[in-house]
């Protein structure tokens, strides 16, 4: 998901949060002794006079020891909060009319709604971490667990992942999303014994008695104040359930926890055993996404509130398949609630947003977060599109086809404009524009663009049309998709629709045929970066690489909601138990589900050690053993699939992780410049700015980048390794330099003689002179005791 609000540059950003000496720090640390920064303080006081909703974030709770209950804390706290605001508006009553939401719990802060001038007010008090507006953001399968090779034609063997981790039983996957359709079969609790007795939560069905929780669905929530302040509108009894109306939501919680469903597919597609990451996973929804206002499903005031829930609940991985523009991480409700999370030993996955193939785009970019980029797998749904005496293959999930032996006339959108309407709109076939005279009982041609490619389709039907064959535009080349068309459909490339416009063009009556699609296994090159992912370089620290890894989201079938059809459109009645859906909202619960596993056989894991195990024992190759390739049949970099793609059986027993705790993370931004003020605030005076800050290089990251390398230069980042499996001697192998620069790694050789040990090592980036190019150059190293391969990824920029 994207967020509405204007992005800020790289440099911009880095300016206002990066001190590069120490008396730039100190001067700092002056200036905002009182608040983060002053610049959105400023930039506050300047919106409109209207009344807007904001955040207000505080940071965390202090511990208590003087005996006073849960639930009187959290009265206590959200009186504190009415007596902040009530000091700047100058009455508390009207501070309690204007407060809708009180973080009570983990995280410290309110949702209000404020005036721009009250909002820069508060930003400027002592204890205020940070004040942002309710920012909107975007919602961002039974083939893919065989692809990743947890089973092997349908059955699971022994050595499974699966088996090994216990399918992930009783793990709790909490999913921030759209909700859920609890009565999908994906959520069916079978043989599942009692829920866990540390599991705190709630079945919310207080407007939807028909909404019931079980032994697998064990929670559900929703948090709908954020959305009902941004689009002012009133809040029926679909807004007011954890009941998911567009699908999303059931969708991604199946993925990533659902039980194992024989016979699902997709309007007959893909048919096989459909099941989440972890299938005796116990799953929680938390719904923060409702209907879209001004192209925004879900509020940041929703979503920390959910965050909130999900950490008093108990859950233990959280799946957010959300997100917006990336922003500063203490005004960012993704980055807050996560950053809680982690704290409480939460594993948080994200997607990386679907702004590809565009480089500078990936979001959910906090380094506590594990971000999630989208690939292939080794499935498609292939249609053919008969013409001229030639077979063209595309792709489609059309339920309708054509019949009979007999050719049918085909026509361009363009030579059927009906009356009034523009030739350029006929031509994209948009609803209203085909004459139906001209269309009826005939194939129309229409060039992708503007509207939803199954709106196209519909407005075929709807003019009478028999079939459709959509083209892509030049930009869109040859990604196609298969897409559950109303009628008989074919999505095919640009060069193929040249080749069927000049036939058009060179003949009075051009005829052909939409032959029935079908499954095919076994693709080659697979897997392949989506045209869609979102890519890096990191625009808010580029020393950190994202996205982290990738994992399929490309034609994924899961489980649906019966509140909405297959196209999520009104006109289209059908209603599926399973769907297929692309896009890194897809890949994020793959590796949720994989957490879960991770999480269910080492339950003392901290997030940190989660992520290195499901980073360093990624690859990047694909499975005929060479580079992933991207969209354009280029090989990809880590900017695209950072660590490489998931290897789950791997990510069970890494043999050696990058850990951190919260310290860790609260001395990088102390390093990026956030004061001190803030920082104790999050963790409520137990934490103080170290005096010397670490280099942002140094942050014991799982991938490894030099950021600013000069020619002639040499540059030290700084590692620690923690053995979590048998005592061993691993050795370092720099299996790739970086163009242009020479790397060694001291020491060479580490030896673990017990669990938990750690060790530091050294890699030292000299670049060479005369220096290449300035830009970005890749490279890996890989730490192996013989039978465990620690990889991490080389990222170094270089100047002139």
């Amino acid at each position: 998901m994207e967020t509405t609000s204007v992005s800020v540059s790289v440099e911009s950003t880095r300016r206002r949060r990066h001190t590069t000496t120490a008396s730039t720090a100190a001067v700092l640390l002056v200036l905002l002794c009182c608040s983060l920064l002053q610049s959105p303080a400023a930039a506050l006081a300047s919106g409109s006079g209207n009344p807007s909703s904001y955040v207000v974030y505080l940071g965390g709770h202090p511990p208590r020891d003087d005996g006073v209950s849960p639930e009187v804390a959290s009265r206590m706290a959200a009186d504190s909060h009415y007596d902040l605001l009530g000091a700047v508006l100058g009455d508390r009553e009207k501070a309690r009319e204007a407060i809708f939401y009180s973080y009570t719990k983990h995280i410290n802060g309110f949702a209000a709604n404020l005036e721009p001038r009250h909002a820069a007010e508060i930003a400027r008090y002592p204890g205020v971490v940070s004040v942002f507006p309710n920012r909107g953001r975007k919602l961002h399968t039974t083939r893919t667990w065989e692809f990743m090779g947890l089973e092997r034609a349908g059955d699971v063997p022994q050595w499974s992942a699966w088996e090994k981790a216990r399918y992930g039983e009783d793990t709790i996957i909490g999913n921030l999303d759209s909700g859920v359709w609890p009565e999908s079969k994906s959520f069916d609790d079978g043989e599942m014994g009692p829920i866990p007795d540390d599991w705190k939560g709630i079945c919310q069905n207080d407007h939807d008695r028909t909404f019931q929780c079980n032994s697998k669905l064990i929670g559900a929530r929703y948090f709908n104040k954020g959305w009902a302040e941004a689009s002012r509108l009133p809040l029926d009894d679909a807004l007011n359930t954890p009941r998911d109306e567009n699908g999303h939501g059931t969708h991604t919680l199946s993925t990533a926890g659902g039980a194992a469903v024989r016979g699902a597919g997709a309007l007959g597609y893909g048919v096989g055993t459909a099941r989440g990451g972890s299938p005796r996973a116990r799953v929680a929804a938390y719904r923060v996404c409702f209907r879209p206002v001004n192209g925004s499903e879900c509020f940041d005031a929703d979503v920390l509130s959910a965050f909130e829930a999900a950490i008093a609940d108990g859950v233990h991985v959280i799946s957010a398949s959300v997100g917006g523009d990336a922003n500063d991480y203490l005004y960012d409700a993704v980055a807050i609630g996560s950053l809680h999370a982690v704290k409480a030993g939460i594993a948080v996955v994200c997607s990386a947003s679907n702004n590809g193939p565009d480089l500078g785009t990936v979001t959910n970019v906090a380094p506590w977060i594990l971000t999630v980029a989208a690939s292939s797998v080794d499935r498609e749904f292939s249609a053919l599109a008969v013409f001229n005496h030639t077979r063209v293959e595309g792709m489609s999930l059309s339920e309708r086809w054509l019949h009979g032996e007999g050719f049918y006339p085909i026509i361009a959108g363009e030579e059927a404009t009906a009356p009034g309407s523009k030739p350029k709109d006929a031509e994209l076939c948009l609803m209203g524009s085909l004459d139906p005279e001209k269309v009826r009982g005939k194939i129309v041609v229409c060039l992708r663009g503007i509207a939803m490619r199954v709106l196209k389709g519909e407005a075929v039907r709807h003019a009478g049309g028999a079939a459709m064959i959509l083209v892509n535009d030049e930009a869109s080349g040859d990604d196609i998709y298969p897409d559950p068309h109303v009628l008989p459909a074919v999505h095919i490339s640009y060069a193929n629709g040249l080749a069927l416009w000049a036939y058009i063009k060179s003949t009075k009556v051009a005829t052909g045929f939409v032959v029935k699609g079908r499954t095919i296994l076994g693709m080659r090159p697979v897997p392949v970066m989506a045209a869609f992912s979102s890519q890096g370089p990191n625009t808010v620290n580029p020393e950190i690489l994202k996205p982290d890894i990738t994992a399929p989201g490309v034609n994924v079938i899961a489980a649906w909601s019966g509140a909405t059809s297959p196209t999520e459109r009104s006109f289209d009645k059908r209603r599926v138990a399973f769907n297929m859906l692309s896009g890194t909202s897809m890949s994020c619960p793959h590796v949720s589900g994989i957490a879960g596993l991770i999480k269910t056989l080492h339950p003392d894991w901290s997030p940190s050690a989660i992520k290195s195990a499901i980073m360093t024992s990624a690859t990047e190759l694909d499975v005929e053993r060479k580079p992933i390739q991207n969209s354009s049949h280029a090989p990809a970099t880590p900017f695209s699939y950072g660590a490489g793609h998931v290897f789950p059986s791997r990510a069970l027993d890494p043999g050696l992780v990058y850990d951190m705790t919260i310290v860790d993370y609260l001395d990088f931004l102390c390093a990026l410049g956030y004061n001190a003020t803030a920082m104790e605030d999050f963790n409520k005076g137990s934490f103080v700015c170290p005096s010397t800050h670490m280099s942002l290089h140094d942050l014991n990251y799982p991938s490894i980048t030099a950021h600013g390398l000069r020619p002639g230069t040499t540059t030290m980042v700084r590692r620690r390794l923690k053995n979590v499996g048998p005592p061993g001697t691993y050795r370092v192998a720099v299996v790739r330099e970086p163009e242009g620069v020479h790397v060694s790694v001291t020491p060479a050789m580490l030896v673990f003689r017990e669990a938990g040990e750690e060790k530091e090592f050294d890699v030292n980036f000299t670049v060479r002179d005369p220096a290449p190019p300035a830009g970005y150059a890749f490279g890996a190293i890989v730490w192996s005791d013989g039978s465990h391969q620690v990889r991490s990824p080389l990222v170094v920029k270089t100047t002139q």
